[in-house]
């Protein structure tokens, strides 16, 4: 890998200064988009690995090229430990990443025009569950329903008339934005009186439910999930469909042809090993250590005043209202700790009034500084920085300070695969 590195050097040394620029603001900032996490060193080598270079249409044992022994095998690796690993009957490892896996769900068991309904987007949802702008809000008829934003719980009276109402197709559950678990057995009960499939999206906690801190969904009888494979998981990007036996089928033929080509065999070669490594114990210890950090970052910071979206967390993410508490809307905030070293994302919360690029939070996570080793002492020494750099917004020097306190504790914790 050394040597491929002084190639690129020498051979495009504006791609590789950007390259060199990224390694160092990861190692010297703290990733806090609950999205994003450090991958394991041996999926970065697979990455980079010849698995690159070959075609793989179809699935194991029925290729449309040859030359496929090896890629049969890390295919077949990937899908039986996701099997083992979240309980199910099928996968498929072949998404390119979390959109077009979710696409494929809708295509391969709806129609054009069918209803599925929803949680809201600005209460959680993500963009794939409907957004108007994207191709599946065209496609399908989205109805959503809402939280309780003082404490996260669904009125599932609420979403049963709904559900009478719009007679769905599919009920999805699942988030991007949303700090608490669900309860599928609820979720199942409405579906199945509206004869409807059920669906869960759970790219964000797949971790935490593979880590058993989190409800799986295939326990009450889900038909399908659905994950993207980084984020909890700490895997290359791509995604994961999990299915019952009799729908393998239909979501087979509608990832493959129906809506791609050849995967990427070295995403899936990562996605083996990946799977692999969440059924050690030592994920299982992992996952515990993300949650325990979540609940201990959102207890600091409403410790210290941060209004808290749901009032709290029950897995990985926190959601902070700044426009409420700090009276800065959360493009401005996002800015603010991104320049002393904490990168978070702005977000909407539940009936923003501001538009998404200029909305009324933050969302915190907890799964990349986990990797890296912090710890409950850590996640209370952020939330004061949070809180500071938030209430003294027009400080440079408190962010300069924090920025040089940031890096110090960084190089403490060093970042897995980075020298």
């Amino acid at each position: 890998m050394r040597a491929h590195r002084d190639l690129l050097q020498s051979a495009d040394p504006e791609v590789f200064a950007a390259l060199a620029g990224e390694e160092s603001r990861q190692a010297s900032g703290i990733e806090l988009i609950p999205s994003e996490n450090y991958t394991y060193p041996e999926v970065l080598a697979l990455l980079g690995s010849v698995f690159t270079n070959k075609y793989s249409e179809g699935y194991p044992g029925r290729r449309y090229y040859g030359g496929q022994r090896y890629t049969d095998q890390v295919e077949e690796l990937a899908r039986q430990r996701a099997c083992k690993l979240f309980r199910c009957e099928h996968v498929n490892v072949q998404p390119l990443s979390g959109s077009p896996m979710n696409q494929a769900v809708y295509l391969g068991l709806l129609e054009p025009g069918d209803t599925i309904l929803a949680m809201d987007l600005s209460h959680g949802g993500h963009l794939t569950h409907g957004a108007p702008v994207s191709h599946m809000g065209r496609l399908f008829n989205f109805v959503r329903y809402k939280t309780d934003p003082a404490d996260g719980t669904i009125d599932f009276d609420a979403v049963r008339a709904m559900a009478r109402a719009h007679k769905p197709r599919l009920v999805l559950c699942g988030y991007t934005s949303y700090p608490r678990d669900l309860d599928y057995a609820a979720f199942k009960d409405v579906a199945d009186e509206a004869g409807a499939f059920t669906m869960c999206d759970a790219s964000h906690y797949a971790g935490l439910v593979a880590g058993g801190v989190m409800r799986n969904p295939f326990d009450a009888g889900f038909d399908v999930v659905t994950t993207t494979s980084h984020k909890s998981l700490r895997g290359p990007r791509g995604g994961i469909i999990l299915c019952r036996k009799e729908l393998a089928q239909r979501i087979d033929k509608s990832v493959f042809p129906g809506l791609q080509g050849g995967p990427h065999m070295n995403a899936v070669a990562g996605i083996a090993v990946t799977l692999g490594k969440a059924l050690e114990p030592a994920f299982a210890v992992y996952a515990r250590q993300v949650l325990a950090n979540a609940r201990a970052l959102a207890a600091a910071l409403a410790a210290r005043g941060a209004p808290l979206v749901t009032g709290g967390t029950d897995n990985h993410m926190l959601v902070v209202n700044t426009q409420q508490g700090y009276n800065l809307d959360g493009k401005t905030a996002e800015e603010l700790l991104d320049e002393a070293g904490l990168t978070t994302n702005k977000q909407i919360v539940p009936d923003d009034p501001n538009p998404p690029l200029k909305p009324s939070g933050i969302r915190l996570g907890t799964p990349a500084a986990t990797t890296r080793g912090m710890m409950e002492q850590e996640m209370d020494r952020l939330a004061g920085w949070i809180d500071a750099l938030l209430r003294n917004p027009r400080d440079a020097a408190l962010r300069a300070t924090v920025r040089a306190e940031v890096a110090t504790m960084c190089a403490g914790f060093p970042v897995p695969g980075l020298q």
